[in-house]
């Protein structure tokens, strides 16, 4: 039986045998019979782009966060009862749109109390109660023309006691009396002008409450300072709001700003007006804003430098709060080669090409400089003009191709 087994087993070893030294890895057969030319396997299709000159940007590759331009908590300036909320979370607004309303009643009542002491003081200055100038004499109101006449009778009256005194028909007595009776007359008459001057001063003080009051009746409506949409609703109808109580957020869509934080080594190339490329997740189209504002410190913290960029948003595309990466333009024209970022190869950190050259593959060693969407730059290697294969895969020296029209 052992016998049996050996004589099945020795020339099974002896077949794997020659295999081996016979070079069975398929991969490197092909390697080396693609060296000498002698590949007998299928021709490969493959697709060729050239190497072409063109004007590469430098470029500050940062992330950062949007943010609305302007943002603000809605409230009003009047206490009151909340009687119509108009807007929800992400209602547009319009400046001067009327978001929320107080119930008016109490207010309506203050401007009609208002106008009813503007005409009571008209009235007192002998105005019309519902006319529309102030202007007034006061020597020709009610008050100033009796002290007037009262001092004016008292006038005569001296003058007529002082003949007889001096006639001695009156004794001196009845000339004190009648001179301090004058006196008093004088008094009464600044008194009587004072009294008018306090008169037009609460006409001007009643004229004021009125327009405070209808103020407050115009406040019981709040309005949306800016355009934008309401980003948080606060409040329900029926709650009493003190004054100032936020009732909402509203937030503008448009402009955005894009909050970057640049690294302290490639601060010194930021300048304001520099464009701004950026592409938020979730967002197909990618924006580009520009370089609006620079802090004037590096931070101390994590060594960086806050700038603002302003980004466009009239489709209200954007979010605020949304995280972007962006890219920050700061030098652009320099002359560079590029071939498509698909057609190099990396492999043990050596970076190649593979052209075409009399129907069969060439690898060419190249170094590689900045990138540029799909297209990167070539430092050494290539130069314009030169074809490359797109997308090589596995293609080696040697290995016969066909050009894909």
């Amino acid at each position: 039986m052992l016998k049996k087994l050996l004589n099945i087993a020795m020339p099974a070893l002896a077949l794997s045998a020659l295999l081996a030294g016979c070079g069975g890895d398929p991969a490197s057969a092909r390697g080396k019979e693609a060296e000498k030319g002698e590949t007998k396997g299928p021709v490969r299709e493959v697709r060729l782009a050239k190497a072409e000159e063109g004007r590469l940007e430098r470029t500050v590759a940062v992330s950062g966060t949007l943010a609305a331009d302007e943002q603000a908590q809605l409230g009003f300036k009047v206490a009151g009862r909340l009687e119509r909320m108009l807007v929800d979370i992400g209602t547009p607004v319009r400046q001067g749109q009327v978001v929320a309303r107080l119930a008016p009643t109490d207010f309506e009542l203050k401007v009609r109390q208002a106008e009813t002491s503007l005409q009571q003081a008209r009235t007192q200055l002998g105005l019309p109660a519902d006319g529309a100038s102030d202007a007034v004499d006061l020597t020709q109101t009610a008050g100033v023309k009796q002290a007037a006449a009262t001092l004016k009778q008292a006038q005569l009256n001296r003058e007529r006691m002082s003949k007889l005194f001096e006639e001695q028909l009156i004794p001196r007595s009845d000339l004190d009396t009648v001179e301090a009776n004058l006196g008093v007359a004088e008094g009464r008459y600044q008194e009587a002008i004072e009294t008018a001057r306090t008169r037009q001063a609460l006409l001007s003080q009643r004229k004021s409450e009125l327009e405070i009051a209808r103020q407050q009746l115009a406040d019981s409506s709040l309005t949306a300072p800016f355009d934008g949409a309401i980003r948080e609703r606060l409040v329900s109808p029926g709650d009493y709001l003190a004054a100032g109580t936020p009732v909402a957020v509203l937030v503008r869509m448009h402009p955005l700003r894009l909050k970057l934080a640049v690294p302290e080594r490639e601060a010194t190339g930021i300048r304001r007006g520099q464009p701004v490329q950026l592409a938020v997740e979730g967002v197909p189209a990618k924006h580009t804003g520009q370089v609006a504002r620079i802090s004037p410190a590096i931070s101390e913290d994590n060594r960086t430098l806050m700038v603002e960029a302003e980004v466009p948003n009239t489709d209200h595309s954007l979010r605020p709060g949304a995280f972007a990466r962006a890219e920050i333009v700061i030098q652009s024209g320099d002359p560079a080669v590029l071939v498509p970022a698909s057609s190099v190869v990396t492999f043990a950190g050596i970076e190649k090409v593979v052209s075409v050259k009399d129907g069969k593959a060439v690898e060419k060693k190249v170094r590689t400089g900045r990138h540029s969407g799909d297209q990167v730059e070539i430092v050494d290697g290539i130069k314009a003009g030169d074809p490359v294969i797109v997308q090589p895969g596995n293609i080696v020296t040697g290995e016969p191709v066909r050009v894909a029209l």
